[in-house]
């Protein structure tokens, strides 16, 4: 590992630029290939550490794996790596969504990728597994913190909480439970108690103020690039939950509210944005293109992911503190293994979807061949994602040449 600041920054903008090109799979899928990168491969950071950032980057808006790769950036190269990290990780993801999107605006139509994704899914749900293995054995340290897991993802099976009402019922569980009640705590833990009582508590209450913005905004009737804009920062700035929340926010606001797209427009950017690589949130370039062209799209791309760097910049100088603190210390362990959980009960859906055929012999045996072999190299031969990626989407593509559809 360099000491050069300018090599520093070339480390992780080469990685982060290749991450985005391969991070295929939603979140999850790209916090495991961050994990094998970082801590697995350049061991920049301990298991422990990534998971501390795991857990506290589920507790703010913003993309998780985008907010990974802004937080190991500042961890490895100070602010100028914060945003080198970021925005390499996204630029990907932008260049490509907005190609898509010209094409789209050109031609009405989008293309057809559909082959190549078919082969990279179950390479995708093979790299999870790997990351999950090695994320449980460092997070599950006791008994205790093994049941607030099943408990978390019970629950979240259940009753379909919300990931980060999830998140908090397991670290206020994992607070009460798991700290032993020494009375010989530092002079500081009570402090530090507060400030993420507070960080966590002002940023709830700050997403309520800004969701309640958004959804009683009045109708305009030509849109502006500082309208577009505001939008966008608004949505980023409140986005807990995923894309499945930010569907919900464009619905509401573009479609319903604003008239700024139609219906078929917005299902149209919600399928570019899940069969490109990198954060979903590209969908914002898309559709800033469809509305107000190039100026559009990098108006709607800054204000989206924007929030994402600001408030890791604020959170992660408090991560050593709440370390520090036993009680808080005891809330960041029951988060950390909270956060597993939920990468669980999202893989196990990613299996369900990924493997199974709606009709007879209802499992998908090209795709779970592909699975298995891909766990084989990554876990045993420790084959890098990126190969496994473009290998798998190449048997995708040959596949349907052979007349194989699922």
């Amino acid at each position: 590992m360099t000491n050069s600041a300018p090599s520093r920054l070339g480390e992780l903008a080469n990685l982060f630029f290749k991450l985005g090109v391969i991070g295929f799979g939603g979140p999850v899928a790209h916090i495991a290939m961050i994990e094998d990168e970082v801590v697995k491969r350049r061991q920049w950071l301990t298991r422990e550490h990534f998971l501390d950032l795991l857990g506290a980057t589920n507790l703010i808006p913003g993309p998780n794996s985008t907010e990974m790769a802004i937080h190991i950036g500042y961890i490895y190269a100070g602010w100028l790596g914060l945003i080198v990290s970021g925005v390499c990780f996204v630029l990907p993801a932008v260049l490509i969504t907005g190609g898509f999107a010209g094409v789209y605006v050109a031609y009405g139509s989008l293309p057809q990728i559909a082959p190549l994704l078919y082969g990279i899914k179950p390479a995708v749900l093979a790299i999870i597994i790997n990351a999950l293995w090695g994320l449980a054995k460092k997070a599950v340290k006791t008994r205790q913190l093994l049941v607030i897991a099943f408990a978390v993802a019970l629950l979240t099976l259940l009753f379909k909480l919300n990931e980060v009402i999830a998140l908090l019922i397991g670290g206020l569980l994992g607070m009460v439970w798991l700290h032993s009640g020494d009375k010989h705590d530092k002079p500081g833990d009570k402090a530090n108690f507060l400030i993420a009582s507070l960080s966590t508590g002002a940023t709830l209450k700050a997403s309520a103020v800004l969701a309640t913005s958004v959804a009683t905004a009045s109708t305009v009737a030509n849109v502006s690039l500082w309208q577009l804009g505001w939008f966008f920062l608004k949505v980023g700035s409140v986005l807990f939950g995923g894309g499945y929340l930010l569907v919900a926010f464009l619905q509401g606001g573009l479609v319903q509210e604003y008239g700024w797209l139609t219906q078929q427009q917005l299902l149209d950017a919600i399928a570019i944005g899940q069969f490109t690589p990198g954060p979903v949130l590209s969908t914002a370039t898309f559709i800033g293109y469809v509305i107000a062209g190039i100026p559009g799209a990098i108006v709607a791309t800054i204000g989206i992911f924007l929030p994402s760097f600001v408030f890791v910049a604020a959170l992660n100088p408090l991560i050593p503190r709440l370390r520090a603190s036993s009680w808080t210390r005891a809330f960041l362990d029951a988060v950390n293994v909270s956060a597993v959980a939920l990468m669980v009960v999202t893989t196990l859906q990613l299996g369900a979807v990924t493997l199974t055929l709606p009709q007879a012999p209802f499992v998908d045996f090209l795709g779970l061949a592909i699975a298995i072999v891909s766990a084989i190299l990554a876990i045993h031969f420790r084959i890098n994602a990126a190969w496994l990626v473009f290998g798998s989407a190449f048997i995708g593509w040959v596949a349907s040449l052979l007349g194989y559809t699922r």
